[in-house]
Parts: C-alpha cells; sequence; structure tokens
C-alpha cells in the first residue's frame, strides 16, 4: 500500500468534529441555499449527541460480530470443526444478504424499539465479512510456519495464539474494517425504530421533504465512515509490518 500522510487522518476529523459541532451556527447558509426550509437546520437532538450514540451502536455491534466471526473462523480451521465450515459461511451469508430493515422489523415486536433491534441487526449483517476473511486469513499461514511451531513444541492452541492469528490478523483485520465501515452506513436506518443515530436528521429531512436535514444527517454519516476507514487502513499498516517482522 502507498505511504499516506497522518494529515489526512488529522483533516477528515477535524472535518467531521466541525460538521458535527458548527452546524447549528450555519443557520444563515443554510436558509439562503434553502429558502423554503423553516427552521433550516435540524432542531432535535444535536448532530454531536446522535454521532455519540450512533458510534455506541456500531462500536457494539462491531464487537459482537468480530466475536462471533472470528469465533466461528478458528472453529471451522480446527480438525474438530471443518464439517461445518460449509454451514457456518451459509448461516453469515444469509445474516448478510437478508435486508437490514427487515431485520429491524423482526426484531422490533420480539424486544421493542430503540438501541437493542439496531444491535442485533449491525452485529448479524457484520458476521459475513469478519468470518470470511478469518479463514481466509488462518488458511494463508504457510505450513513451514506450522511446522517451525511444532518443532518448538507448541501445542495446537498456542500455534493458533502466538502464529496463525499474528500472521493472518492483517486480514481479519480488513474484515472487521469492512464491516465497521458498512455498519456505520447501515446504523441510519435504525432511527426507522426509534434508535438516536444521525440516521434521525435523514429520516425527518424525508418525511417533512427538508432536503437541508438530509444535507447535515448524511454528511456527517459519510464523514464518519471516512474515518473509521481511515483508522483502520492504519491499524492494518501497523499489523503488515509487525507481521513482516514475525514471518
Amino acid at each position: 500500500m502507498p505511504p499516506r500522510s497522518p494529515k489526512t487522518d488529522v483533516e477528515v476529523l477535524l472535518l467531521l468534529f466541525i460538521w458535527l459541532v458548527a452546524t447549528p451556527y450555519l443557520a444563515p447558509i443554510y436558509s439562503r441555499l434553502f429558502p423554503g426550509t423553516d427552521p433550516p437546520v435540524y432542531q432535535g437532538d444535536t448532530l454531536f449527541d446522535l454521532f455519540l450514540w450512533q458510534a455506541l451502536v456500531v462500536i457494539a455491534a462491531s464487537m459482537a460480530a468480530a466475536a462471533l466471526g472470528i469465533g466461528a473462523g478458528v472453529f471451522v480451521t480446527r480438525d474438530a470443526g471443518r464439517d461445518f465450515r460449509a454451514s457456518a459461511s451459509m448461516l453469515a451469508t444469509i445474516g448478510q444478504t437478508f435486508p437490514p430493515v427487515a431485520l429491524l422489523a423482526i426484531a422490533v415486536p420480539a424486544i421493542g424499539y430503540g438501541f437493542w433491534p439496531t444491535f442485533i441487526a449491525l452485529a448479524l449483517y457484520g458476521v459475513l465479512p469478519i468470518l470470511a476473511n478469518t479463514v481466509a486469513g488462518i488458511e494463508a499461514v504457510s505450513p513451514a510456519s506450522r511446522d517451525a511451531a511444532r518443532g518448538m513444541g507448541m501445542t495446537p492452541g498456542q500455534i493458533l495464539r502466538r502464529v496463525e492469528l499474528p500472521l493472518g490478523m492483517p486480514v481479519i483485520l480488513a474484515g472487521v474494517r469492512t464491516a465497521v465501515v458498512i455498519n456505520i452506513g447501515t446504523a441510519a436506518l435504525g432511527s426507522t425504530v426509534g434508535a438516536d443515530t444521525l440516521g434521525t436528521p435523514i429520516i425527518d429531512g424525508l418525511v417533512v421533504d427538508k432536503l437541508a436535514y438530509v444535507i447535515q444527517g448524511g454528511v456527517a454519516v459519510a464523514l464518519m465512515a471516512i474515518a473509521a476507514d481511515l483508522a483502520f487502513d492504519r491499524l492494518q499498516r501497523r499489523m503488515t509490518r509487525y507481521q513482516s517482522t514475525i514471518a
């Protein structure tokens, strides 16, 4: 991967912070751009508060998806779990191809509105890329590395922790990165079932035909996804450099 200036990360984070904090003060500009919108700036919870709530549900759901995806990926690459590999992949694929709105609609009658149906939908939606990349990362480890570890007297568990997972981590992180970025965009749909996310001004703007609200929420979601993607890109680069020192 070509080198990237650290200034890029700082600039995106700064732009996100400014957008979240300064939007209420841009009412005169929005009034000119959207003369029929009154008020010109979304009047519900602040974008910064909605960002924090969305970050909470995305982080929680992504951690759950990572636990499920990595755990399942490790299991199906062991001798005891190879027979379940096709089934695990099929279930993960169904979880991601099932429309998030449908998952939310199914979850609401069982657990109510708000945070939890959104959490469940995002967690299920994020399992597939993490599972697929965990399997790919572990299976990409060279047999020579495993043989060397066995020659040193390592147990299968030690080989997994000290050899397979560290060497496969850049690929696994790529799956987590994909899941997180997808979840940031999908989390906006949580507002349709009462969750506080950056999708709230988007949904409200569509309902009352106020494009300014849609732009305010949409740009915030886009900047949040870009910032997360850049952060994972930097983490992957560090893991790749670490991998080259132990390979």
